[in-house]
C-alpha cells in the first residue's frame, strides 16, 4: 500500500530496492501532496541504492525527526506550533539549499507580526534543527549561521522595604497576605495563587511546587521563614484545598483594580506583580543573603 490515511493525515508506506520498509507520516491531509512526497522518497531511495548517491533530506524530514526526538521536552507543544508556522516558508526545501538570507527573510516576516524577541525564538528553533542535522544526523556538511535580533535589556524593577510596607498597608487583606507571601518566598504569581495545602509542610517549614507548575520544569522546594509561615497560618480553615482565597473562593487574578489603586495610593509607579519576585531577589542580594536563604527585612510580629 503506497498511501493510506490515519485520521485526517496521509501516511507513506513502500519498500526500497533492498527490501527495507519505509513508513512515515506525510504530515498533510492533501493526497496529491502526499503522493508527491511518496514519489520523491521512493525515487531517492532508488538513486541512493542503485547509483550510490547521497541521500537528499528536506526541512520536512528534519522537522519530523526533531519532533520524534523531542516528545519528552517541556517545550514540545511550542516546537510543534513554531514548526507548523515555519512550514509555509520551508515546506519541501532541501536542507542543503536553505540559505542564511532565506532564514533572515523568514525572521523579518515574524518580526513584522510580533517582535524581535519573538522572532528570535523561531530563529533559535531553526538553528537548533539545522545544527542537529549537521552535527548529529550528518545530513549536512555544514549549517548556515543564524543571526539573532538584538533584544532590549531585560527590565528589572524592585521597591525598597519602606515602599513595600506602604503598599502592604494600602492593600485589602487577601491581597496583602498574598503580596507578603510573594515577598517572603520569591514565588511566581501562578505558584502563589494556585498554592494548595497539600504542597505545604508546616512541620518542616517548607512548601514545594511540582515541575509541571515551575518555569524550569523541575520540582521546586522553598524554605518558609517566619513571615511566610505567619501568612499561611492566617489562611488555615478558609478553604479545604487552596491556600489563598477571597470570600471563600480561590483567587484567580491579582492584577485587579484594588491592586492598581493601592499602587497609586502608595505612590509606586511602573510596578507589576512579577516585580515582587525581583524585589525579593534584590533584597537578598543587598543583604548578602544566598537566594536559597529566604529572609525579608520585616519584623514578622508586625505583619
Amino acid at each position: 500500500m503506497a498511501l493510506y490515511k490515519r485520521g485526517s493525515t496521509w501516511w507513506i508506506d513502500f519498500a526500497t530496492p533492498r527490501g527495507e520498509r519505509v513508513r512515515r507520516s506525510a504530515q498533510t491531509g492533501n493526497k496529491a501532496a502526499a503522493q508527491e512526497l511518496h514519489d520523491r522518497l521512493k525515487a531517492e531511495a532508488w538513486r541512493i541504492e542503485q547509483l550510490g548517491e547521497r541521500p537528499v533530506y528536506t526541512w520536512d524530514d528534519a522537522g519530523y525527526r526533531w519532533l520524534q526526538e523531542s516528545t519528552h521536552k517541556r517545550t514540545y507543544g511550542d516546537d510543534v506550533a513554531k514548526l507548523a508556522w515555519l512550514q509555509q516558508f520551508l515546506r519541501g526545501r532541501v536542507l542543503a539549499e536553505i540559505t542564511r538570507e532565506e532564514i533572515a527573510a523568514i525572521g523579518e516576516r515574524k518580526e513584522g507580526e510580533a517582535s524581535g524577541a519573538t522572532a528570535n525564538r523561531y530563529f533559535a528553533l531553526v538553528r537548533a534543527v539545522l545544527r542537529k542535522a549537521w552535527l548529529e544526523w550528518h545530513w549536512l556538511d555544514r549549517a548556515p549561521k543564524v543571526k539573532l535580533y538584538r533584544e532590549p535589556k531585560r527590565r528589572v524593577r524592585w521597591i525598597t522595604p519602606e515602599q513595600a510596607r506602604v503598599l502592604l498597608d494600602e492593600l485589602p487583606e487577601h491581597q496583602r497576605d498574598m503580596t507578603l507571601f510573594a515577598l517572603a518566598t520569591g514565588l511566581r504569581q501562578a505558584n502563589v495563587t494556585q498554592l494548595e495545602w497539600q504542597q505545604v509542610d508546616f512541620e518542616r517549614g517548607t512548601c514545594w511546587v511540582a515541575g509541571e507548575q515551575a518555569k524550569a520544569g523541575e520540582d521546586l522546594h522553598v524554605s518558609l521563614n517566619d513571615v511566610a509561615l505567619a501568612v499561611l497560618r492566617r489562611q488555615c480553615g478558609k478553604h479545604p484545598m487552596r491556600v489563598f482565597t477571597y470570600h471563600g473562593q480561590p483567587v484567580a487574578q491579582v492584577n485587579t483594580k484594588a491592586w492598581r489603586k493601592a499602587l497609586q495610593r502608595a505612590g509606586i509607579e511602573n510596578f507589576r506583580w512579577h516585580d515582587l519576585r525581583h524585589t525579593w531577589a534584590s533584597w537578598l542580594v543587598q543583604h548578602g543573603t544566598p537566594l536559597y536563604d529566604c529572609r525579608v527585612p520585616f519584623d514578622h510580629k508586625r505583619v
